[in-house]
Protein backbone atom coordinates (compact mmCIF):
# COMPACT_ATOMS: atom_id res chain seq x y z
CA UNK A 1 0.00 0.00 0.00
CA UNK A 2 1.24 3.44 -1.07
CA UNK A 3 2.22 5.97 2.10
CA UNK A 4 -0.73 8.16 3.64
CA UNK A 5 -0.91 11.44 5.14
CA UNK A 6 -3.48 10.50 7.77
CA UNK A 7 -3.86 6.99 7.63
CA UNK A 8 -1.31 3.92 8.25
CA UNK A 9 -1.88 0.48 7.44
CA UNK A 10 -0.07 -2.61 8.98
CA UNK A 11 -1.35 -6.35 7.74
CA UNK A 12 -0.45 -8.97 10.53
CA UNK A 13 -1.17 -12.10 8.74
CA UNK A 14 -5.11 -12.03 8.17
CA UNK A 15 -5.44 -8.83 10.13
CA UNK A 16 -5.18 -5.11 8.47
CA UNK A 17 -4.45 -2.78 11.30
CA UNK A 18 -6.11 0.75 10.26
CA UNK A 19 -4.40 3.78 12.27
CA UNK A 20 -5.85 7.19 12.17
CA UNK A 21 -2.29 9.21 12.49
CA UNK A 22 -3.18 12.31 13.63
CA UNK A 23 -2.51 12.45 17.30
CA UNK A 24 -1.66 16.09 17.73
CA UNK A 25 -5.72 16.97 16.36
CA UNK A 26 -6.57 13.97 18.96
CA UNK A 27 -6.76 12.19 15.85
CA UNK A 28 -10.19 14.48 14.67
CA UNK A 29 -12.22 13.53 11.08
CA UNK A 30 -10.53 15.74 8.25
CA UNK A 31 -11.76 15.61 4.63
CA UNK A 32 -8.33 13.60 3.94
CA UNK A 33 -9.40 10.87 7.00
CA UNK A 34 -12.05 10.24 5.15
CA UNK A 35 -10.54 9.75 1.67
CA UNK A 36 -7.67 7.76 2.57
CA UNK A 37 -9.84 5.34 5.22
CA UNK A 38 -12.45 5.25 1.71
CA UNK A 39 -9.15 4.37 -0.45
CA UNK A 40 -8.06 1.80 2.24
CA UNK A 41 -11.06 -0.07 2.91
CA UNK A 42 -11.65 -0.32 -1.07
CA UNK A 43 -8.29 -1.92 -1.64
CA UNK A 44 -8.65 -4.26 1.47
CA UNK A 45 -12.10 -5.04 0.32
CA UNK A 46 -10.76 -6.61 -2.55
CA UNK A 47 -7.28 -8.23 -0.49
CA UNK A 48 -7.96 -12.08 -0.11
CA UNK A 49 -5.35 -12.37 2.59
CA UNK A 50 -7.06 -9.94 4.59
CA UNK A 51 -10.18 -11.50 6.30
CA UNK A 52 -10.51 -8.66 9.52
CA UNK A 53 -9.77 -5.41 9.65
CA UNK A 54 -9.25 -3.10 13.05
CA UNK A 55 -9.32 0.48 13.22
CA UNK A 56 -7.79 2.33 15.86
CA UNK A 57 -6.43 6.05 16.82
CA UNK A 58 -2.51 7.12 17.11
CA UNK A 59 -1.45 7.91 20.61
CA UNK A 60 -3.15 7.33 23.93
CA UNK A 61 -5.74 10.19 24.46
CA UNK A 62 -8.22 9.58 21.45
CA UNK A 63 -9.53 7.05 18.92
CA UNK A 64 -11.14 9.80 17.18
CA UNK A 65 -12.49 13.18 19.45
CA UNK A 66 -14.78 14.12 16.51
CA UNK A 67 -14.59 16.05 13.18
CA UNK A 68 -12.50 18.94 12.96
CA UNK A 69 -14.21 21.47 13.64
CA UNK A 70 -12.45 24.00 11.31
CA UNK A 71 -13.36 22.67 8.32
CA UNK A 72 -16.82 23.01 8.58
CA UNK A 73 -16.98 26.07 10.80
CA UNK A 74 -17.91 28.32 7.29
CA UNK A 75 -19.35 25.89 5.19
CA UNK A 76 -22.84 26.52 4.17
CA UNK A 77 -25.55 23.95 4.65
CA UNK A 78 -25.77 23.09 1.10
CA UNK A 79 -22.06 22.16 1.26
CA UNK A 80 -22.61 20.49 4.43
CA UNK A 81 -24.98 18.24 2.86
CA UNK A 82 -23.11 17.14 -0.09
CA UNK A 83 -20.30 16.48 2.01
CA UNK A 84 -22.37 14.20 4.21
CA UNK A 85 -24.26 12.59 1.31
CA UNK A 86 -20.62 11.72 -0.31
CA UNK A 87 -19.63 8.38 0.38
CA UNK A 88 -17.39 9.22 3.69
CA UNK A 89 -15.75 6.94 5.76
CA UNK A 90 -18.84 5.88 7.89
CA UNK A 91 -20.94 4.49 5.58
CA UNK A 92 -18.27 2.59 3.85
CA UNK A 93 -17.28 1.24 7.32
CA UNK A 94 -20.42 0.20 7.28
CA UNK A 95 -20.87 -1.56 4.45
CA UNK A 96 -17.26 -3.20 4.58
CA UNK A 97 -18.12 -6.98 3.84
CA UNK A 98 -15.65 -7.76 5.92
CA UNK A 99 -15.65 -8.02 9.74
CA UNK A 100 -14.18 -4.42 11.11
CA UNK A 101 -13.15 -3.75 15.14
CA UNK A 102 -12.88 -0.89 16.61
CA UNK A 103 -10.19 -0.34 19.26
CA UNK A 104 -10.77 2.58 21.03
CA UNK A 105 -8.21 4.22 23.35
CA UNK A 106 -9.34 7.65 24.86
CA UNK A 107 -11.70 9.89 23.63
CA UNK A 108 -14.18 8.57 21.42
CA UNK A 109 -16.39 11.25 21.05
CA UNK A 110 -19.02 12.87 18.38
CA UNK A 111 -17.66 11.76 14.55
CA UNK A 112 -15.61 8.92 16.44
CA UNK A 113 -18.02 7.76 18.64
CA UNK A 114 -20.16 7.69 15.12
CA UNK A 115 -17.03 5.48 13.11
CA UNK A 116 -16.79 3.36 16.05
CA UNK A 117 -20.73 2.56 15.73
CA UNK A 118 -20.30 1.88 12.15
CA UNK A 119 -17.69 -0.86 12.74
CA UNK A 120 -19.22 -4.48 13.89
CA UNK A 121 -17.68 -4.87 16.86
CA UNK A 122 -16.12 -2.25 19.90
CA UNK A 123 -13.41 -3.20 22.34
CA UNK A 124 -12.65 0.10 24.64
CA UNK A 125 -10.03 0.45 27.54
CA UNK A 126 -10.69 1.67 30.54
CA UNK A 127 -9.51 4.76 29.78
CA UNK A 128 -12.17 5.35 27.38
CA UNK A 129 -14.66 8.31 27.25
CA UNK A 130 -18.08 7.99 25.14
CA UNK A 131 -20.54 10.79 23.89
CA UNK A 132 -22.36 12.86 21.53
CA UNK A 133 -21.46 16.42 22.10
CA UNK A 134 -22.87 18.24 19.31
CA UNK A 135 -25.94 19.80 20.61
CA UNK A 136 -22.96 21.92 22.36
CA UNK A 137 -22.36 23.32 18.95
CA UNK A 138 -25.80 24.03 18.22
CA UNK A 139 -25.96 21.27 15.84
CA UNK A 140 -26.91 17.27 15.77
CA UNK A 141 -25.05 14.11 14.97
CA UNK A 142 -24.51 14.14 11.05
CA UNK A 143 -22.72 10.55 10.69
CA UNK A 144 -25.10 8.35 11.41
CA UNK A 145 -25.44 9.19 15.68
CA UNK A 146 -28.81 9.64 15.95
CA UNK A 147 -29.47 6.27 14.25
CA UNK A 148 -27.31 3.84 15.03
CA UNK A 149 -26.94 5.07 18.78
CA UNK A 150 -30.76 4.28 19.07
CA UNK A 151 -30.20 1.11 17.68
CA UNK A 152 -27.48 0.19 19.48
CA UNK A 153 -28.61 1.55 23.59
CA UNK A 154 -32.11 2.25 23.26
CA UNK A 155 -33.98 4.79 22.73
CA UNK A 156 -34.38 6.85 26.33
CA UNK A 157 -30.26 6.03 26.84
CA UNK A 158 -29.45 7.74 23.26
CA UNK A 159 -31.69 10.27 23.73
CA UNK A 160 -30.31 11.06 26.63
CA UNK A 161 -26.43 11.05 25.32
CA UNK A 162 -27.59 13.36 22.41
CA UNK A 163 -29.10 15.51 24.09
CA UNK A 164 -27.33 16.39 27.30
CA UNK A 165 -23.94 16.37 24.86
CA UNK A 166 -22.46 14.36 28.28
CA UNK A 167 -19.54 11.92 28.08
CA UNK A 168 -19.88 8.39 29.39
CA UNK A 169 -17.20 6.23 30.45
CA UNK A 170 -16.19 2.86 29.52
CA UNK A 171 -17.83 0.99 31.84
CA UNK A 172 -20.69 2.62 31.19
CA UNK A 173 -20.97 2.09 27.57
CA UNK A 174 -20.62 -1.42 28.27
CA UNK A 175 -23.45 -1.40 30.74
CA UNK A 176 -25.40 0.74 27.62
CA UNK A 177 -24.32 -2.22 25.12
CA UNK A 178 -22.36 0.62 23.31
CA UNK A 179 -19.15 -1.40 23.69
CA UNK A 180 -18.59 -5.73 23.63
CA UNK A 181 -15.43 -5.01 25.73
CA UNK A 182 -13.41 -3.15 27.98
CA UNK A 183 -9.96 -3.54 29.32
CA UNK A 184 -6.98 -2.04 30.92
CA UNK A 185 -5.20 -0.02 28.48
CA UNK A 186 -2.01 -1.96 28.51
CA UNK A 187 -4.18 -5.49 27.44
CA UNK A 188 -5.89 -3.21 24.53
CA UNK A 189 -4.40 -4.42 21.80
CA UNK A 190 -3.49 -8.14 23.04
CA UNK A 191 -6.89 -8.40 23.47
CA UNK A 192 -8.18 -6.50 20.61
CA UNK A 193 -5.88 -9.12 18.07
CA UNK A 194 -6.93 -12.58 19.89
CA UNK A 195 -10.50 -11.69 18.63
CA UNK A 196 -9.37 -10.42 14.89
CA UNK A 197 -7.53 -13.35 14.99
CA UNK A 198 -10.01 -15.94 16.15
CA UNK A 199 -12.36 -14.50 13.88
CA UNK A 200 -10.21 -14.49 10.89
CA UNK A 201 -9.93 -18.45 11.13
CA UNK A 202 -13.56 -18.54 10.06
CA UNK A 203 -15.11 -18.94 6.30
CA UNK A 204 -14.41 -15.69 4.87
CA UNK A 205 -17.60 -16.05 2.50
CA UNK A 206 -19.66 -17.58 5.91
CA UNK A 207 -18.28 -14.20 7.87
CA UNK A 208 -19.98 -11.83 5.00
CA UNK A 209 -23.11 -13.82 4.76
CA UNK A 210 -23.15 -13.69 8.37
CA UNK A 211 -22.49 -10.02 8.54
CA UNK A 212 -24.62 -9.00 6.20
CA UNK A 213 -27.68 -11.08 8.21
CA UNK A 214 -26.88 -9.09 11.25
CA UNK A 215 -26.81 -6.06 9.39
CA UNK A 216 -30.45 -6.38 7.85
CA UNK A 217 -31.85 -7.40 11.21
CA UNK A 218 -32.14 -3.69 12.24
CA UNK A 219 -33.17 -2.05 8.79
CA UNK A 220 -35.93 -5.09 7.72
CA UNK A 221 -39.17 -6.29 9.94
CA UNK A 222 -38.74 -9.96 10.84
CA UNK A 223 -40.24 -11.79 7.51
CA UNK A 224 -37.96 -9.80 5.29
CA UNK A 225 -35.02 -11.06 7.32
CA UNK A 226 -35.96 -14.40 8.09
CA UNK A 227 -36.08 -14.79 3.75
CA UNK A 228 -32.80 -13.01 3.89
CA UNK A 229 -30.86 -15.39 6.12
CA UNK A 230 -32.38 -18.48 4.32
CA UNK A 231 -30.85 -17.35 1.32
CA UNK A 232 -27.51 -16.41 2.21
CA UNK A 233 -27.51 -19.69 4.65
CA UNK A 234 -28.52 -21.64 0.87
CA UNK A 235 -25.36 -19.19 -0.44
CA UNK A 236 -23.27 -21.27 1.85
CA UNK A 237 -24.26 -24.91 0.84
CA UNK A 238 -22.48 -23.43 -2.70
CA UNK A 239 -19.34 -23.30 -1.32
CA UNK A 240 -15.89 -25.25 -0.94
CA UNK A 241 -15.61 -23.88 2.55
CA UNK A 242 -19.24 -25.49 3.27
CA UNK A 243 -17.90 -28.98 2.31
CA UNK A 244 -14.52 -28.41 3.98
CA UNK A 245 -16.15 -27.37 7.57
CA UNK A 246 -18.48 -30.65 7.40
CA UNK A 247 -15.73 -32.66 6.41
CA UNK A 248 -13.64 -31.54 9.15
CA UNK A 249 -16.40 -31.85 11.99
CA UNK A 250 -16.92 -35.37 10.95
CA UNK A 251 -13.03 -36.08 10.95
CA UNK A 252 -12.43 -34.21 14.14
CA UNK A 253 -10.37 -32.07 12.81
CA UNK A 254 -9.71 -27.87 12.93
CA UNK A 255 -10.97 -26.95 9.25
CA UNK A 256 -8.86 -24.90 7.06
CA UNK A 257 -10.70 -22.30 5.23
CA UNK A 258 -9.98 -20.79 1.93
CA UNK A 259 -12.72 -18.50 1.11
CA UNK A 260 -14.01 -20.51 -2.03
Amino acid sequence: MKNYETMTVEKRGAVAVLTINRPDKLNALNSAVHREGVEILDELKNDAAVRVAVIKGAGEKAFVAGADISEFADATPVEQRDVMNSRSLFTVLDAFPKPIIAMINGFCLGGGNELAMACDIRIASDKSRFGQPEINLGIICGGGGTQRLTRLIGESKAMELILTGDMIDAQTAFGYGLVNYVYSAEELETKTMELANKIAEKSPIALQMSKEAVKFASRSNLDEGLRREIDLFAICFSTEDKREGVAAFLEKRKPVFKGR
